[in-house]
C-alpha cells in the first residue's frame, strides 16, 4: 500500500468512529495519525450543527489541540463524572483485541481514559493486526526519570530487551506529558499479556505500559477490497 493509501483508510475508519458519537456524549479524544482524522470529523459535525452539547476529555498535549482547532469544547476528568465512548488507535492489534500502544508516548493517558469509556472503539488500518502481540512493536513503559537504569535491569530479568527511546530532531530522550521517559522493550514472545501487564506494572519506577488488556470494546478496520476502502468491524 502506498502512503496515500494509507492516509486514505486511516481517513475513512477515523470518520467511521466519528459518526457513532450522539450528542450530549462525553468523549475521549486518543491520540495519533487515525484519531486526528476522527477529532477533525466531530469537528465538522459540531459545525454543522449535528452534534450539541459534546465534552471531549484529550489523552495527550496533542489531542487538546487539536480538540480546540476543531471547536470541540476541552475538559478534564475532574469535570466529568463518565467517559460514554473513548476513540483511539493502536500500534498493535491480536486475535483476542489486546493491544499495544504507545508510540506516540501517551499510553499512560490514554489507558486511564479508554479504561473508563463505556465504549471504546480502537480505530486502526490492517497494517495494525497481528496473529501475535509482539511481533512487529516493542511494548513501551513509561518511567520515572530516576528509575530508568533499574527498570532496565528488573525488564532485562523478564527476557525483555530494553531501549530508552530517543528523540526525533531533538537531542536526548523523548519526555511524555507527565515528564517520564520511555522504555521501548522488545520480546522474543508475549504469552500471557494480562500476566506481563501485571508484571510490568509492579516493578517499581513504571508508571504505566503499553499493553491494554480486556479494555477493547470495538474495532473498526479500515482495510482495501477490490481496490476500494471499506470498514471491518470486530466486536
Amino acid at each position: 500500500m502506498s502512503a496515500e493509501d494509507i492516509k486514505k483508510l486511516k481517513q475513512e475508519v477515523g470518520i467511521a468512529a466519528a459518526q457513532r458519537v450522539q450528542s450530549g456524549m462525553v468523549v475521549g479524544l486518543g491520540t495519533g495519525s487515525t484519531t486526528a482524522f476522527a477529532i477533525e470529523e466531530l469537528g465538522r459535525r459540531i459545525s454543522a450543527g449535528e452534534l450539541t452539547d459534546i465534552v471531549g476529555i484529550p489523552t495527550s498535549f496533542q489531542a487538546s489541540v487539536l480538540g480546540k482547532k476543531y471547536g470541540i469544547p476541552i475538559r478534564s476528568l475532574d469535570d466529568v463524572d463518565r467517559v460514554d465512548v473513548a476513540i483511539d488507535g493502536a500500534d498493535e492489534v491480536d486475535p483476542h483485541k489486546t493491544l499495544i500502544k504507545g508510540g506516540g508516548a501517551a499510553h499512560t493517558r490514554e489507558k486511564v481514559v479508554d479504561s473508563l469509556a463505556s465504549l471504546f472503539i480502537v480505530v486502526v488500518d490492517e497494517s495494525k493486526l497481528v496473529d501475535k502481540l509482539g511481533s512487529t512493536f516493542a511494548v513501551p513503559i513509561e518511567v520515572l526519570p530516576m528509575a530508568v537504569a533499574p527498570v532496565t535491569r528488573a525488564v532485562e530479568k523478564l527476557g525483555g530487551k530494553p531501549e530508552l527511546r530517543m528523540g526525533v530532531k531533538k537531542d536526548g530522550p523523548v519526555i511524555t506529558d507527565q515528564g517520564n521517559m520511555v522504555l521501548d522493550v522488545t520480546f522474543d514472545a508475549i504469552a500471557d499479556a494480562a500476566e506481563l501487564e501485571k508484571t510490568l506494572n509492579n516493578i517499581p519506577g513504571v508508571v504505566e505500559n503499553g499493553l491494554f488488556v480486556g479494555v477493547t470494546d470495538l474495532i473498526l478496520v479500515g482495510e482495501f477490497k477490490d481496490g476500494k476502502p471499506q470498514i471491518r468491524e470486530i466486536s
